[in-house]
């Protein structure tokens, strides 16, 4: 019997106990002991119907919760969480709107657990991608190509934007005067070969008149992790940084910022979400939530001050002093790093790829939509989504 029918009986049966048939009544009579007072009879009598009256009224109440989750669940599907692993390349000020969707619990209101991992590397994030070790990445588009020209038939797709700009600034000696002239001769901590960052500081030294490692020499072999430390400790002249440790070097009087490698090299799709494309299909309402609540955190980081933006992403900054987060989020937010929503920039990949085209890493240019798949965020905005 159906929930609802048999809750319905009970209810029925619950409603009759007062008027039970007189052979009921009789045969309940005809089990007393014939020797009982009559009002003592009477009692026992109307504790058995009371008894009876809770029985079914606990039956009915638990049958009408297991017939409203029932239908909460036709609603609304099944209530727990999905898991989806996140390995994010590193962990910087510059995913804000990453933190900022998780924080306020956007992920968690589109029925999203996000289980987060860093890869420290774009190497080891693509890796754990292809393994399977995680389901989305936060990682340059260039790793999808790279991966394409060493024949890796597994197709990886980019679905989502979050930044816009090179994330990195060049930070030279406190007190040292800088012009793009004066790195003539001079050393520069940059990032791993064949990395955006790096490839990008080489294109604006270019655009700048120098050539790379000729007029100003780069080194490449020194661990992401590292760089900051290694230019403290007295290598080179300037190093390339992301946020929070410029700011940092800062705060200790250990650096200055003297040019944003991000607004000298103008837009470019620098940092998206991606995933296998046979996973966006199996998983095709998950991505979906995933990149709704991206698109809200984007509008939400759009739209609020400096201040408030800090205030809700320092959880995932544990340990870093406000001031310095504050200011990393200023930088960002000054030079509109972050994309306002998730759609891949027409045209950045082919400008992505003359980048590494000239740093002369590409073999061969391969089609944006190989790369791309541009449904999900399309779905998502055609929603009604606006600014919270």
């Amino acid at each position: 019997m159906k929930p609802l029918h048999l809750m319905e009986t009970v209810r029925t049966l619950f409603l009759g106990l007062g008027a039970l048939p007189a052979r009921m009544r009789k045969d309940l009579s005809s089990r007393m002991p014939r020797d009982l007072p009559s009002s003592l009879a009477a009692n026992l009598r109307a504790t058995v119907l009371g008894r009876m009256a809770v029985i079914f009224l606990a039956i009915s109440l638990a049958l009408a919760g297991c017939a409203s989750q029932s239908a909460n669940s036709r609603k609304t599907g099944d209530a727990n969480p999905t898991a989806i692993r996140l390995s994010e390349v590193v962990h910087s000020v510059f995913y804000t709107p990453l933190y900022v969707a998780l924080n306020l619990g956007y992920f968690e209101e589109e029925k999203l657990k996000i289980e987060m991992s860093t890869a420290w590397g774009g190497d080891k994030a693509m890796t754990a991608l292809v393994a399977e070790q995680a389901d989305i990445a936060l990682i340059g588009p260039e790793t999808i190509i790279y991966t394409l020209q060493q024949g890796l038939d597994k197709k990886i797709l980019c679905f989502a934007q979050l930044t816009q700009r090179d994330g990195s600034f060049l930070v030279g000696r406190p007190g040292q005067n800088f012009s793009w002239d004066g790195l003539k001769g001079k050393t520069i901590i940059g990032a791993r070969k064949g990395g955006v960052p790096e490839m990008v500081l080489e294109r604006v030294l270019n655009e700048k008149g120098l050539q790379p490692f000729e007029d100003v020499k780069i080194i490449q072999n020194i661990q992401f992790t590292a760089t900051a430390g290694a230019f403290q400790a007295g290598t080179g002249d300037y190093v390339a940084l992301f946020e929070p440790t410029v700011s940092e070097l800062e705060q200790a009087g250990a650096g200055q910022v003297v040019a944003s490698l991000g607004v000298e090299s103008g837009k470019i799709p620098y940092t998206v979400f991606m995933a296998s494309d046979d996973y966006i299909n199996k998983n095709r309402a998950a991505v979906i939530a995933f990149t709704k609540a991206l698109y809200r955190a984007q509008q939400w980081t759009a739209s609020h001050s400096i201040d408030e933006i800090t205030d809700v992403i320092l959880p995932s900054f544990q340990g870093s002093d406000r001031a310095v987060v504050r200011k990393a989020v200023e930088r960002y937010h000054r030079q509109e790093s972050w994309a306002v929503d998730p759609q891949m920039q027409l045209g950045g990949l082919d400008y992505l790829q003359s980048i590494i085209e000239s740093a002369g890493e590409l073999k061969q240019r391969i089609p944006e939509e190989r790369l791309i798949r541009r449904d999900i965020a399309e779905e998502v905005l055609r929603g009604t989504l606006r600014p919270q």
